[in-house]
């Protein structure tokens, strides 16, 4: 009989890599961690002017292999056209079991976290909706709701 919280079962989820300028994905993450508690399989790799693009794009290849426990892994990167986005598709190629969603911010990589467990094509789709959903003008919703709207 194996336990319910068996290593299998652990390992049996999406890894995910956050790949953003700066310290901005290491802040997610420890933004999360405060919220849902330590996190695995998940690492930050930022990029700068200070490293070397080979550098960078290799330990990006490190982490998607470390992190591939046979369900795939997701690249959350900040945003479409910049550099951590190019260097996370130039992965594309080489791994069929990758795929990368720009724009993240907390309500995506909470959503993502929560549900990791999904398959990967899946897990894309619900990180796009939670990145949308979680953007929102405040200010109006609470004048609509002063307002009576």
């Amino acid at each position: 009989m194996v336990p319910e919280n068996s290593q299998l079962e652990q390992e049996q989820h999406v890894g995910i890599i956050l790949v953003t300028h700066a310290d901005y994905g290491s802040a997610l993450l420890r933004a999360a961690e405060i919220i849902v508690g330590p996190i695995s399989d998940c690492v930050s790799i930022h990029v700068d002017a200070t490293l070397q693009v080979n550098e960078t794009v290799s330990r990006l290849n490190e982490a998607a292999e470390r992190l591939n426990s046979g369900c795939g892994v997701l690249v959350l990167t900040d945003m479409f056209g910049g550099t951590p986005t190019n260097m996370s598709l130039a992965l594309l190629r080489n791994n069929p079991e990758l795929d990368v969603i720009t724009g993240v911010n907390l309500p995506m990589l909470l959503r993502v976290i929560s549900k990791r467990t999904v398959p990967l094509v899946e897990l894309s789709e619900l990180a796009l909706k939670a990145g949308h959903e979680g953007i929102i003008a405040a200010g109006g919703v609470l004048k609509n709701k002063i307002d009576g709207k």
